[in-house]
């Protein structure tokens, strides 16, 4: 693993020698399916599907691995030099309509929030939407908290992509907090029952 430091970030680079991986900031990223070690196994599972379904595809989708303790959007892209807009953030909601619980994987970039009480609010069709507690989000997902990723979240829930994800670079998490995946906003689109959601994310007032 490359060691964090505080110099400015780099774009992605392929790294000469090794077909598939890419340097950027200060991570080393290599395809995710050769590395099944490093996600979780819905993540794995939604790969491996993919790569069935779409082998060019899932050959763009990168993993790298990180210290657990640095998961955290901020700290990750602090510490190993990567630029924050490159990042995507995967929160789960759920509201209620009729005794029924609907949920959604809300995807959006660090640089923005999730519009949760308008957008998503409106699109589950639920008088008030809120997020998932911890524990109901990982039991739930079977991912850890803190890598939650719209790559392998179960079939009976809503997969919303704010429309600023799905172009360029984006990084997400992997399932497990000791690693991330990188791969294009339009393999993301890709993701099956993928909602692409003009303005799902609301811009964060900077100081």
């Amino acid at each position: 693993m490359e060691t964090p430091s505080s110099a400015q970030p780099v774009p992605p680079a392929a790294v000469p020698g090794e077909p598939g991986a890419v340097a950027f900031g200060a991570l080393r990223w290599t395809p995710a399916l050769g590395r099944p070690d490093l996600l979780a196994e819905p993540v794995r599972a939604a790969l491996a599907a993919l790569a069935e379904r779409a082998p060019d595809a899932a050959a763009r989708v990168l993993v790298a691995a990180i210290e657990p303790g640095l998961a955290d959007t901020a700290a990750m892209t602090e510490a190993y030099r990567l630029p924050l807009e490159a990042s995507a953030n995967c929160v789960l909601v759920a509201g209620k309509r009729g005794g029924e619980e609907r949920v959604a994987a809300c995807v959006v970039r660090a640089t923005t929030r999730a519009d949760v009480n308008g957008a998503v609010r409106r699109l589950l069709d639920v008088r008030k939407a809120s997020f998932w507690p911890m524990e109901q989000a990982v039991a739930a997902s079977g991912m850890e908290y803190g890598g939650i990723t719209p790559v392998g979240v179960p079939a009976g829930w809503r997969l919303l992509l704010d429309g600023r994800v799905t172009a360029g670079p984006a990084i997400v998490g992997s399932g497990r907090r000791s690693s991330k995946l990188l791969l294009p906003g339009e393999v993301l689109a890709a993701l099956p029952g993928a909602e692409v959601v003009e303005a799902l994310g609301l811009e964060v007032p900077t100081a």
